[in-house]
């Protein structure tokens, strides 16, 4: 296991959905069929929460997987999982955020799976990181979609938007050519428009996420294709660095 390191930023991460979203495995499987072509060589995970997309998508043989997280009790919690052999042995830590990194074209992968829509200043973090891409690698973005479907569970765990194609293609630097972006859970969008309008929960109970990751998703894996992926609750977008 590779030392953890230390940075200068230090955020108290509010949010409670981590623990309830974490053994959605269906999901998880879902999004990392469609990113993981893209991810290898040294990989920097931004946001790293509890390591559940770490757990996930992370095969280990990646050169370097760094889990970026400026919350340090989430850390504290990652390296406990990291001490009991839970993940791959090319993974490490760091607390703080992208900025606490030096401005070099360092990784081949940088990831951001929900956790842009928690940035207020999501332009200025997308030209940070292109500048700490390396030539040649992938900028890999999952997140909420749709502003109509913004509810109050976005609000409760500190989302500042939801993103659309267009929306989240204009705060993407122009060295970054598209690779790849489409819409993913087109079912989930009617339980999310449910809440929104009816029940107005702050937070998914565990038994609504298991019926959503046992039941839905897999319908939306097999719907979303015949859809051509241009509809759905959750974008994910990936962008490579021209290597010129």
């Amino acid at each position: 296991m590779t030392t953890p390191r230390e940075s200068t930023t230090a955020i108290d991460y509010a949010g409670t959905e981590l623990n309830v979203f974490a053994n959605a495995l269906n999901w998880k499987q879902y999004y990392a069929s469609v990113i993981r072509p893209y991810i290898g060589g040294r990989v920097l995970e931004v946001g790293a929460g509890l390591g559940s997309t770490t757990d996930a998508i992370c095969h280990g043989d990646e050169s370097e997987w760094c889990c970026l997280e400026p919350d340090p009790k989430l850390v504290f919690c990652i390296d406990e999982r990291l001490e009991r052999g839970e993940f791959r042995e090319n993974c490490s830590t760091m607390t703080g955020v992208l900025s606490d990194l030096p401005v070099t074209p360092h990784w081949d992968t940088i990831l951001y799976i929900d956790v842009l829509e928690h940035i207020e200043c999501d332009a200025d973090e997308m030209r940070e990181a292109a500048l700490r891409l390396a030539p040649g690698g992938f900028l890999v973005i999952l997140s909420p979609a749709h502003s109509w479907l913004y509810s109050a569970f976005d609000e409760a765990i500190g989302h500042f938007r939801r993103y659309t194609r267009e929306s989240l293609t204009e705060i993407i630097p122009d060295a970054l050519d598209l690779q790849c972006l489409r819409y993913l859970d087109s079912v989930g969008v009617f339980l999310s428009l449910a809440n929104r309008i009816l029940l107005r929960s702050p937070e998914p109970s565990q038994a609504q996420i298991g019926v959503w990751d046992r039941w839905v998703v897999p319908i939306s894996r097999a719907i979303d294709p015949v859809l051509a992926y241009r509809f759905g609750k959750t974008i994910v977008g990936v962008w490579q660095k021209r290597r010129d």
